[in-house]
């Protein structure tokens, strides 16, 4: 049993859309949380979540891709 190219991209590619708008709220909720700290206003703080969010969106992707794509190469675990 192995997963194809094709199967762990589209998996990649929807777990990224998870995590990216995970980490997007989670760093807007922080940046408001902490605003006056951080000597923001709310649009500020939207424009960080974004900047974060848009910066990790390819990096992860490539490093889940692989990730996905080593533990495909495994017999290990599977039936």
């Amino acid at each position: 049993m192995s997963s194809t190219k094709k199967r762990s991209f589209l998996k990649t590619v929807t777990w990224r859309i998870i995590a990216t708008t995970d980490t997007f709220i989670l760093t807007l909720i922080s940046a408001t949380w902490f605003s006056e700290d951080l000597g923001i206003d709310s649009s500020e703080a939207f424009a960080l979540a974004g900047t974060v969010a848009g910066l990790e969106v390819i990096t992860k992707m490539i490093l889940y891709y692989l990730h996905e794509r080593g533990w495909s190469s495994l017999e290990w675990g599977q039936i």
